[in-house]
């Protein structure tokens, strides 16, 4: 595995992910290599949009795309 350091985090931010972190029973390093894995792991716009014109052609009207936006949004 490779370590990630982050600098400067302000002293709010690392409190409150501290306290998230132990209301969930976790370590800090845990907390984060979790979250970190979710954001990794969940599409972007842009790739949400490039995935819905694949399976459209790229032609689709609004509500379709909605309605698809809505469904990867749901396989999270």
């Amino acid at each position: 595995m490779t370590n990630i350091l982050i600098r400067d985090v302000p002293e709010e931010i690392h409190r409150k992910l501290v306290e998230r972190a132990q209301a969930t029973g976790v370590s800090l390093q845990h907390y984060l290599t979790t979250e970190l894995t979710r954001l990794a792991q969940a599409p972007t716009l842009d790739e949400v949009i490039e995935r819905i014109e694949r399976m459209s052609g790229g032609t689709v009207g609004f509500e379709q795309a909605v309605d698809d936006l809505e469904e990867v949004r749901g396989e999270r």
